[in-house]
């Protein structure tokens, strides 16, 4: 099963990536429903959350949890939501959004993102990361 996040973790497509190591990948969304979006991927092709093996799901809230606090210093909003649709694309990812009410968490908000903006904002989201 080979999709579009599988491309972009080979590096065939480009992205605004946030996060990066054996098992995991987080970038900006490029059809964000916030400024700030991010996705967090695991690398092995898995199509739905509750299939993903055992040590994958049990890592990938203490995974999210540094970059959803350095998408809070970089972008203002009252915390970061959580969202697993599992729809969009079949490759189990995590939602990771900037919001300021439940309301925000709503996929009728996305909209393209230029793409310098979102790698000016990795960037600035990278330097929380790091700190």
């Amino acid at each position: 099963m080979s999709t579009i996040f599988t491309k972009i973790i080979r590096g065939e497509i480009p992205s605004a990536k946030l996060f990066e190591n054996d098992r995991w990948l987080a970038f900006l969304d490029v059809r964000p429903i916030a400024r700030g979006h991010a996705l967090l991927i695991p690398k092995q092709e898995t199509d739905y959350i509750f299939d993903l093996e055992e040590d994958l799901l049990s890592d990938m809230l203490p995974v999210a949890r540094p970059i959803a606090k350095a998408i809070e210093a970089a972008v203002p909003c009252q915390r970061v939501g959580l969202m697993v649709a599992g729809l969009e694309v079949p490759h189990c990812h995590l939602h990771l959004v900037p919001i300021q009410s439940v309301g925000d968490l709503n996929f009728a908000n996305a909209a393209p993102a230029d793409p310098q903006d979102l790698q000016e904002l990795a960037a600035k989201i990278r330097e929380h990361l790091a700190s």
